[in-house]
């Protein structure tokens, strides 16, 4: 972990970042009817593991099952009549692709998803029970932006992107206000990171309520390229990533990196067995269903890298942002059904 980073509520507001206070307030007010208030959780037993107080926003029990739902629909009810006409289009791992679904259902508008082949099938069953028209892509982002370009062109479908885009930002921002409207004392927040909206959101939010307030991003190890933008101090891409936190697989964009360069105040990076571990953790003691990309904060917590940093010895009052639970069960309910006992 290097130095902080950001300079508090000022520079949230005064650095021409995609969004600020004022549209994630905006946000709030335009997406209420269509998400749920999530949930802030605790556990006595997991505070005396980590040696803190941890408060779970548990955006798992969003709509779609995930915090994603919330830059979607303020997307997608910022549009006029006559933008949304002939629907919207995304590409999306997952998550996004079935909150952009939801959303534009809500809307009564069509939706146009682009779903890599290796997307996980619990996320592709959402996108279809939400009403979305799927079109596959290769795995790679390259592939996924080009058919959703292609995709645009043909219906004249308004893009709703994943992450870097200003309606999105303001969306995933809203987590943070709930957040410190239930917790206020909270002085720092661990949020999962990757293509970077939903950090964002939550930074530009927290340090305008609370300019002391803290900042941590978790990054898994196999796609670690936040780490190493903000190490190198520009977008660093990889070429590849591997990690069992799919949710975590995209790469900064132009709207989120100043945000992530200025405001995050570090970033702690896990390998997936720390994941795995964090995500039982949550099962058995937290009685949370959390997908890996949801674990990853409560594994930062965990890791021997914020201990050893400044950042745990300032730290009391830790925010968690338990971002999904969009998960393959299919293996744990195979294992169940071989333990029924033959009549």
């Amino acid at each position: 972990m290097g130095s902080r980073g950001g300079s508090g509520g000022d520079g949230a507001e005064s650095h021409g970042y995609a969004a600020d206070i004022h549209s994630i307030r905006e946000a709030q007010a335009r997406i209420a009817p269509y998400v749920h208030k999530t949930p802030v959780l605790s556990s006595t037993s997991i505070d005396a593991i980590v040696g803190k107080q941890l408060f779970f926003k548990c955006e798992c029990f969003q709509k779609a099952g995930a915090f994603k739902i919330r830059g979607a629909s303020n997307s997608i009810f910022a549009l006029d009549d006559d933008e949304a006409s002939k629907g919207v289009v995304t590409h999306s791992s997952g998550n996004h692709a079935a909150a952009v679904a939801l959303a534009a259902k809500l809307r009564g508008i069509p939706a146009y998803i682009v779903i890599p082949r290796n997307a996980p099938a619990c996320k592709v069953d959402n996108v279809k029970r939400y009403g979305g028209h799927i079109i596959w892509s290769d795995v790679s982002i390259e592939s996924r932006e080009s058919v959703a370009k292609r995709v645009q062109e043909e219906t004249g479908a308004i893009l709703v992107h994943p992450f870097n885009n200003k309606n999105t930002i303001s969306g995933q921002g809203t987590v943070s206000l709930e957040l410190l409207e239930e917790v206020p004392e909270i002085d720092t927040i661990i949020v999962p990171i990757s293509g970077g909206g939903l950090i964002s959101g939550v930074a530009l939010a927290a340090k305008a309520i609370n300019p002391s307030i803290r900042i941590l991003a978790a990054e898994p190890k196999g796609a670690d390229d936040s780490a190493q933008s903000k190490a190198a101090g520009k977008i660093i891409t990889l070429p590849s990533t591997n990690t069992i936190a799919d949710g975590l697989r995209a790469f900064l964009g132009d709207l989120t990196w100043p945000v992530v360069r200025d405001l995050v105040d570090d970033i702690i990076v896990v390998d997936d067995n720390a994941i795995v571990d964090a995500m039982k953790m949550c099962y058995e003691m937290l009685k949370v269903a959390v997908e890996p990309s949801g674990a990853i904060g409560l594994a930062a917590a965990l890791s021997d890298e914020f201990k050893q940093s400044s950042a745990w010895h300032e730290s009391s009052k830790i925010g968690i942002i338990v971002s999904g639970g969009n998960v393959d069960l299919g293996v744990l309910w195979e294992s169940l059904y071989k333990q029924i006992p033959l009549v």
